[in-house]
């Protein structure tokens, strides 16, 4: 008698999923996720409970699902002035108590997946701020039948482009430019190790950290972490470089001023060009080298 009482409420809370009765999730009119309450249901319980593991792995998988990125607003490679994007995610709070709703009640619904807006960090208004007033600027010049040592440069260079260091943040070169793969686009070229010339993946980046460091050094900004090579270079004066290696060495300095300071890194006939700008503002001291 036990036995079959417990297999006639198995049957209530085991039975086919109705697609009658199914959750349709959409973003901005097309339909995302598909998903029915006895996906999401304990067994075995006289009322409805939801499983929560199930739901917070959903919720993470939904999450991942709808995630916009935020766009910076930027220069373009003609100066042209490119809009931000503003980005999205899933906001939670508002999903949990819809598919509550959804869940204790009867009947199929149809919803747009609520979301928060993730604003960017730089808008349009605050670039063209920072660009009014040249505080700082380097150049370096290689030799372009070099050919992977030139792409590699042109690689570092445009990573480094439009980037906004805030009042009170530090700069890494590393972080910015990321590790340097083949995956990326960064081919085997000359670097030193050492004091010794050798090939590596990414060879000739240390020129941009060094043209970088000379720029932002003239800005007066404070140089938190700068390393020589182990050899002289020919691209800047003795002592005037910055090596930089994804394991090893980094280039780092912090924007102490009051405004925040935009970095415009360009290559061209084998010129290395880096500026630094910021707002008319702005309380700065530049340094004579």
């Amino acid at each position: 008698m036990k036995l079959l009482s417990i297999l006639a409420l198995m049957s209530i809370f085991l039975q086919p999923i109705n697609p009658q009765e199914n959750l349709i999730l959409t973003k901005k009119g097309e339909t995302i996720s598909i998903v029915n309450r006895g996906e999401f249901s304990i067994p075995l319980l006289t009322v409805p409970v939801i499983d929560e593991s199930k739901y917070n792995q959903f919720i993470n998988d939904l999450d991942s699902l709808v995630y916009e990125k935020p766009i910076n607003a930027k220069f373009g490679k003609y100066g042209e002035l490119l809009q931000e994007k503003v980005g999205y995610r899933l906001n939670q709070d508002k999903f949990r108590s819809m598919f509550y709703n959804y869940f204790f009640n009867e009947g199929p619904l149809k919803v747009a997946i609520p979301l928060s807006t993730i604003y960017p960090r730089v808008d349009s208004e605050l670039l063209v701020s920072i660009h009014t007033k040249q505080i700082g600027q380097y150049m370096t010049y290689y030799k372009t039948r070099n050919k992977e040592r030139s792409h590699n440069i042109g690689l570092a260079t445009e990573a480094i482009n439009n980037t906004v260091v805030f009042p009170g943040e530090t700069f890494s070169f590393n972080e910015v430019v990321g590790k340097r793969t083949e995956e990326k686009g960064y081919l085997p070229a000359p670097i030193i190790i050492k004091g010794e010339l050798s090939e590596g993946i990414g060879g000739g980046i240390c020129q941009v950290s060094s043209t970088l460091f000379n720029s932002v050094d003239l800005a007066g900004l404070d140089i938190v972490q700068r390393y020589s090579h182990s050899k002289q270079v020919p691209y800047v004066p003795p002592g005037r470089d910055a090596t930089v290696s994804w394991y090893g060495p980094d280039f780092r300095f912090k924007n102490t001023y009051n405004q925040p300071i935009l970095i415009r890194a360009f290559t061209s006939g084998g010129r290395c060009i880096i500026k630094i700008y910021s707002s008319d503002v702005i309380n700065y001291k530049p340094r004579t080298i």
